[in-house]
């Protein structure tokens, strides 16, 4: 392995590790209810839905980026601004798409994936004594394991650009 790929080798396991930390982060805790509750609407909603999700990804890449920048800094990583700039452009492009909800749950039909998309999903309506029929309300969902695996396959994407574009 020569020196270069060596560098490209460390900037990329860096920037991987320090995007990972950073989407938990910013699309647990800095992500917002409203924008949370809202970035999937669709139909006469579609215009709040995308604000909502713009929103979120704009607060996410503010993360990411300045947690990449500072390690960027810190360990004077061998990376471009154009590399820089591409991998945070395909991590903010590629999580927008993913939580407009429609979009990846269209993606898991066309793959075999809807009933794993729908797993353990809220069932909604009402049961047979009247009350309404929330009864799962959870973060374990066939929906939020898809989007989180892609959000981290197209993470690990993003780290390669921004390590080997020159």
């Amino acid at each position: 392995m020569t020196s270069a790929h060596m560098f490209e080798a460390i900037t990329f396991l860096v920037v991987g590790f320090v995007m990972l930390i950073t989407h938990e982060v910013a699309d647990h805790w800095v992500q917002t209810s409203w924008q949370a509750g809202h970035k999937g609407l669709h139909g006469d909603k579609k215009w709040t839905g995308r604000v909502a999700c713009a929103k979120h990804v704009a607060s996410y890449t503010l993360c990411t980026a300045f947690a990449v920048g500072s390690m960027w800094y810190v360990f004077a990583l061998q990376m471009s601004w154009l590399g820089f700039v591409l991998g945070q452009a395909v991590s903010a492009v590629t999580h927008y798409w993913a939580d407009q909800r429609s979009t990846l749950m269209g993606l898991a039909g066309r793959l075999g994936l809807a009933g794993f998309y729908r797993l353990g999903a809220p069932r909604t309506g009402q049961d047979k004594n009247g009350h309404e029929r929330d009864d799962n309300p959870t973060l374990g969902t066939g929906a939020y394991a898809l989007d989180q695996s892609w959000h981290k396959l197209w993470i690990l994407i993003a780290a390669l650009i921004s390590a080997i574009v020159a």
